[in-house]
């Protein structure tokens, strides 16, 4: 894995992003991916740049009217880096803030693949019953659960993993093999079951079939602030190649 990573790199990433949140609508825009949904998921209803660099400030009143258009409110996912300070500048000029510090981490998928023994978890290519109660579990929001199974059942080129013991299901999550990427996304284990190495094997079993699917190099996305998930990420040799925030306005519109 060589850091930073190139601008191809950089769009097959996003556009990976997107087959995993699979938004009802999308958009490409002079060299931005919108996605538009009405979720809770940030990751489905934000605008990110398809690559950290050269892109003209002039386009985002444009990107504002196309949600405007679709009676949402503009949402900006902008990574922290120096080819992006204009459009930094030119979002607070407009009244945009930034939120939600995010790290996308990338990973040797062999190196995921060691975490465990991926027999203890599985798969399946279509959404199980046992893998979406995972995210309505006690302890979670019901509602942004249900919506994440929602968003997540859409998704392209994915498979649903879950740890299943004594036929309770402890641990889910999804991955999406595309792009040239595989990625992770919704790893979630039941509040009871935290502290057992769950994710790890299931993290493992998701990698394992990326390998055999001939993909070398894997992505996920992750909270700032989320220190227990970091730990286990930097076991797997994730490392972060960019962090991110979104950006909002005042629900006063955009211009």
């Amino acid at each position: 894995m060589h850091l930073p990573l190139t601008d191809d790199a950089i769009a097959r990433l996003e556009q990976s992003t997107r087959d995993a949140v699979a938004p009802p609508a999308h958009e490409t825009m002079d060299g931005w991916l919108l996605s538009f949904d009405g979720s809770t998921i940030g990751r489905a209803k934000s605008a990110a740049p398809l690559r950290h660099h050269s892109l003209d400030t002039a386009t985002l009143p444009g990107i504002c009217a196309r949600y405007a258009q679709r009676g949402l409110p503009p949402v900006f996912r902008l990574a922290d880096v120096a080819g992006l300070e204009n459009v930094q500048a030119e979002l607070r000029k407009l009244g945009f803030a930034p939120t939600q510090a995010t790290l996308v981490q990338v990973a040797a998928t062999a190196a995921v693949a060691a975490l465990a023994d991926p027999a203890t978890a599985t798969w399946s290519a279509t959404p199980t019953a046992q893998w979406a109660a995972v995210y309505t579990a006690a302890g979670f929001d019901p509602v942004d659960g249900q919506q994440r199974v929602q968003a997540l059942s859409r998704g392209h080129h994915s498979v649903y993993g879950s740890v299943v013991q004594q036929g309770q299901p402890l641990c889910a999550g999804t991955a999406v093999y595309s792009q040239g990427w595989a990625s992770l996304h919704g790893l979630r284990t039941v509040v009871r079951a935290r502290g057992q190495g769950l994710a790890r094997q299931l993290m493992a079993c998701l990698a394992h079939e990326a390998l055999r699917r001939g993909l070398t190099e894997t992505f996920l996305q992750v909270e700032a602030d989320n220190t227990t998930a970091l730990a286990l990420y930097r076991r797997a040799g994730f490392v972060t190649a960019w962090s991110y925030h979104y950006w909002h306005r005042a629900a006063d519109g955009c211009l």
